[in-house]
């Protein structure tokens, strides 16, 4: 395989040696459903003589993703019931997010907008949907914060995102914009000036969080790309999963937080695997992430501590999942608390 160029299907991975000619059939049937796509970079950070990497695990598709399990669902986090126009997500009162694109340089494995990102996925927004995006967000001063996510909105030209940016730049009631990616990790090269004036051309306080799981992830390339958005003024907050044979481990844990405030970004998010389809592989029980969780208190500095998030399911929101908010009720079944206080089944009984 050519060094530099992407990977986008079971047969380009057969070739950069990620996959045995004996997979191929059941990984074609795993490709037919869900998009893949790694980058140069991420290809060259695999172990190909581990059969457990835990990089490979994120990138690389598995049978295991065919087999969906009773309480999975489309759309994990009911970003549908809080959709008022095509391409916004209005949860919370004070921010919305933006999903401009549904496109991205990677595609996770355990993705929970796998059903509608990738080449088969909602695409992009044409002109007219995100000019009514834009006078949704317009119409609503209560939008305080713009979250521009996805796909991932960095994949889009510092061009077409400047368009974007300076649409939000006449809004006065917005004050935050916020990029949800994985490109400075994924393809560091494209975090380059054009980029970084475009993300900033809002004049707004702008905001990136970073997606990684891995301490292997913030190589000395990602480490000099996010170097260039906060050394540009941008604040980095670091977005991970807690993800089974990925970085289910303390140490691990401990070693990506760390890596993360080494490279000036602050950990903010450590989520709960959501029930996407053909996922459930990823999964830990709340008990065993609280477990792992509680290992890092003391371990390492409070800089370094992340929220462990529960998306809970049905569009209710995010929840702390620490003792006060999360309780078992049965084998398996907790209550969980809502930012309203509401109390909620997880997993979610029909």
């Amino acid at each position: 395989m050519n060094a530099r160029r992407a990977i986008r299907s079971v047969e380009d991975m057969q070739k950069a040696g990620l996959v045995d000619g004996a997979s191929v059939a059941s990984l074609d049937a795993v490709a037919a459903r869900y998009a893949i796509a790694l980058t140069p970079t991420v290809s060259r950070l695999i172990d190909r003589s581990d059969p457990h990497d835990p990089i490979a695990r994120q990138f690389v598709p598995d049978p295991a993703e065919l087999l969906v399990a009773p309480e999975e669902r489309a759309d994990p986090i009911g970003d549908a019931a809080h959709s008022p126009v095509e391409g916004i997500v209005h949860r919370y009162p004070d921010r919305v997010l933006l999903k401009a694109v549904h496109v991205c340089p990677v595609y996770c494995r355990f993705c929970f907008r796998r059903e509608m990102v990738g080449p088969q996925g909602l695409g992009t927004l044409d002109e007219a949907s995100l000019a009514a995006a834009f006078d949704y967000i317009r119409q609503h001063d209560e939008i305080w914060e713009v979250i521009l996510t996805g796909g991932d909105p960095l994949i889009l030209s510092p061009r077409r995102l400047e368009q974007m940016l300076r649409e939000l730049a006449s809004i006065d009631h917005v004050k935050i914009v916020r990029f949800h990616t994985r490109v400075p990790v994924v393809d560091p090269e494209k975090v380059d000036a054009a980029l970084i004036d475009a993300l900033k051309a809002s004049g707004k306080t702008t905001y990136v969080a970073l997606h990684a799981n891995h301490p292997r992830e913030l190589t000395p390339e990602a480490r000099a790309a996010c170097g260039r958005l906060v050394d540009a003024g941008i604040v980095m907050v670091s977005q991970s999963v807690l993800l089974k044979g990925v970085n289910d481990d303390p140490d691990v844990l401990a070693s990506l937080m760390r890596a993360f405030v080494e490279a000036r970004i602050k950990p903010y998010y450590l989520h709960h695997p959501d029930l996407a389809p053909g996922t459930s592989h990823f999964r830990l029980s709340i008990e065993e992430g609280q477990t792992i969780v509680s290992a890092l208190r003391g371990r390492i500095s409070g800089l370094c501590q992340p929220a462990y998030i529960l998306d809970i399911p049905g569009g209710h929101g995010k929840a702390v999942i620490g003792e006060g908010s999360v309780r078992q009720i049965g084998e398996g079944c907790y209550s969980v608390s809502d930012y309203r206080g509401g109390q909620h089944i997880y997993p979610p009984v029909e």
